[in-house]
C-alpha cells in the first residue's frame, strides 16, 4: 500500500503541474512550481506543496487563484487519474526558499561588513 501511495503522489504531482501549466488561465496565477504531494493513508486528502517565485503580492494572488481553481483542478484530475474518490485538495506554500534567501542575504551583508 505504501508503494501505491508513493506512485499516486508522484502521479498527482505530475498531473497537477501539467494542469496548472496548460489548463488554468487565471491571470492571478504566478510562476508556480509543484514541489510535492502528500496523500493521506486512506487517499482521501491531498496536500499540495508548492513554491511561487515573485513578490509577496504575487504570492498572495497565486494563493487566491489556487483556491479559486481547486474544484476545477480536482475535476480535471479525476478525468486523468482513475480513483473511486478524488482526494480533497489543500494547498500549502513552501517558505523554505524565502528562508534560504534571507540567510544568504545576511551572510552576504556580513561578508561586506567592515571589520573592527
Amino acid at each position: 500500500m505504501r508503494y501505491r501511495r508513493q506512485r499516486m503522489q508522484d502521479l498527482f504531482r505530475e498531473e497537477i503541474s501539467e494542469i496548472i501549466q496548460r489548463e488554468i488561465r487565471d491571470p492571478g496565477l504566478g510562476f508556480i512550481t509543484i514541489l510535492d504531494v502528500k496523500l493521506s493513508e486512506d487517499l482521501k486528502y491531498a496536500k499540495i506543496l508548492y513554491s511561487v517565485y515573485g513578490s509577496d503580492e504575487e504570492k498572495q494572488k497565486t494563493v487566491e487563484a489556487l483556491k479559486r481553481a481547486r474544484g476545477y483542478i480536482k475535476h480535471l484530475l479525476g478525468k486523468r487519474v482513475q480513483l473511486r474518490l478524488m482526494p480533497e485538495i489543500t494547498w500549502e506554500i513552501d517558505t523554505q526558499q524565502d528562508k534560504i534567501d534571507k540567510i544568504e542575504k545576511i551572510l552576504e551583508d556580513l561578508s561586506h561588513a567592515p571589520e573592527g
